[in-house]
């Protein structure tokens, strides 16, 4: 008897565990940001918690999780399978959810109720700034970048999926800092350019403390295509290279300010404005042009000084700061691409210029 009650009562614990292991966590936002709350036991309508049409990315652990458009799990709705979605927008449900609740692994679903796979995080780091260079990609823990040959190498960043933790030594050790998905130009502005060494996957669910974040990225799109996702080519119909916007140049000017004066011819104001005349000559040219500037500016500044009590009047200098729009040099910054998909005109921005086509899905979004 007491075999039977135990064997029961196993049995029972494992009923409980297994509806125990099917969790859901919803974020208000894309990547796991915002307000959340995690859910084990079915939710009929979200307005109890104050998160309908709220829920724009989701974590699925144990068994999989039936989402809806409505309450009492009505209108349009997708099975998720146990993992990360940083966004909803792939299946159009983006801040539209109103209802869920777990599902049986082991019941049979028409292959259609369910939601494309989730992708795994990924993180590519490249070897010079503005995503340029040799580039080491990655879905996995690296504990050393010296296996890989780009140890201390990394000056620009692109964080796909999840968030990563990238350190400044092996092991994951020294100075680290939390990369949210989005695109780091340049690793400057947190002092890690050229010193990166190891870098992680972070538990979506996981909470930091805000001081281990990186400075906020640059939006970036997934464009990695999903397991069983059609594509197909749409035609390129207009190409624009954007450029940097120009940069301001600025340098300092001496000019001349008269003044009504009466007075004998100023000798040493020869000799003081010879002086700081040379020196701004100097700043001009290189090489034989910089003695001729040299002595140009000598000159000149002689006959400024020498004016000083001439004729009544005191011609004086004053230093004036002027600046100018310098235009910007070298290579785009992207490519601004049109094309047309069933109709529809769309844009996308690219780090190179496009063939003829763009790869996309059957939303017209691109693929690579």
């Amino acid at each position: 008897m007491k075999a039977v009650l135990k064997f029961f009562l196993a049995l029972c614990a494992l009923a409980g565990a297994g509806a125990a292991s099917a969790e859901a966590t919803f974020y208000e936002h894309d990547n796991f940001g915002g307000r959340s709350f995690a859910a084990r036991d079915p939710l009929n309508d979200f307005t109890r918690i104050g998160f309908n049409d709220r829920v724009s990315s989701v974590v699925v652990r144990g068994e999989p999780w039936e989402v809806c458009e409505h309450v009492e799990y009505g209108g349009q709705c997708f099975i998720l399978r146990p993992g990360s979605y940083a966004s909803l927008g792939a299946m159009r449900m983006n801040d539209k959810l109103s209802s869920a609740r777990p599902v049986d692994r082991d019941r049979r679903h028409d292959e259609g109720r369910y939601a494309p796979p989730p992708m795994d995080g990924q993180i590519t780091f490249f070897e010079r700034e503005g995503f340029q260079g040799r580039a080491f990609s990655t879905e996995r823990d690296v504990v050393n970048f010296d296996r890989f040959g780009f140890n201390d190498r990394a000056s620009s960043v692109i964080v796909l999926g999840e968030r990563w933790e990238a350190c400044e030594h092996a092991d994951f050790s020294g100075r680290c800092v939390i990369l949210r998905p989005g695109r780091y130009p340049d690793l400057r502005s947190m002092g890690l350019n050229d010193r990166l060494s190891s870098v992680r996957a972070l538990h979506p669910a996981a909470r930091y403390d805000e001081g281990r974040y990186a400075p906020p990225p640059a939006p970036v799109y997934d464009w990695r295509r999903r397991p069983q996702e059609r594509i197909f080519e749409a035609p390129v119909t207009a190409v624009h290279a954007v450029y940097a916007a120009p940069t301001q140049r600025c340098w300092v000017e001496r000019e001349q300010v008269v003044k009504n004066e009466r007075g004998d011819p100023n000798v040493g104001g020869a000799v003081i404005g010879g002086i700081v005349g040379g020196i701004l000559g100097h700043q001009v040219g290189s090489g034989s042009g910089r003695d001729i500037a040299t002595v140009g500016g000598a000159v000149a500044g002689a006959v400024i000084g020498a004016n000083v009590g001439r004729d009544g009047r005191s011609v004086a200098t004053q230093d004036v700061q002027r600046c100018a729009a310098v235009p910007a040099q070298g290579r785009p910054e992207y490519w601004d691409v049109a094309y047309q998909f069933r109709g529809v005109e769309h844009h996308v921005q690219m780090t190179a210029p496009p063939g003829r086509t763009v790869v996309v899905n059957d939303n017209g979004e691109p693929r690579l």
